[in-house]
């Protein structure tokens, strides 16, 4: 039980902090390719593979604080789902290329930033 309170704990503070992140980026760079959503990815992302090693490699982390920080709290600032309709949408509008190119950044940068992040926990 105490997990599953941690998750829902770590969820609700991620999908408030994707909100405003996502909301800061979108309205910094504006609404015509979905930025925010990218940027979200990409910086949980990095999180992910950072968090991963320093709990699971360098620290002794319990596994309630895994699961409100990984599950919880990047499960929901991460955006898999907004990133899925929002490609979709560019493709029923005809925006083929804006669709392809959000689908190949998302998916390479993002992997480059689980590495990077995974690389820099291993290197503290």
């Amino acid at each position: 039980m105490i997990n599953v309170l941690a998750v829902a704990a770590g969820g609700a503070v991620g999908a408030v902090m994707r909100f405003g992140f996502a909301s800061s980026v979108n309205n910094w760079l504006g609404r015509g390719f979905p930025y925010g959503t990218l940027a979200v990815n990409v910086l949980g992302s990095l999180i992910m593979g950072l968090l991963y090693v320093l709990m699971l490699e360098r620290l002794s982390v319990g596994p309630e604080w895994r699961a409100a920080l990984q599950i919880g709290l990047l499960g929901a600032f991460t955006t898999f789902s907004s990133f899925s309709i929002e490609t979709l949408m560019l493709i029923e509008n005809g925006e083929v290329f804006r669709a392809v190119l959000n689908i190949v950044l998302s998916v390479s940068i993002c992997l480059v930033a689980v590495w990077l992040g995974v690389t820099l926990g291993r290197q503290l």
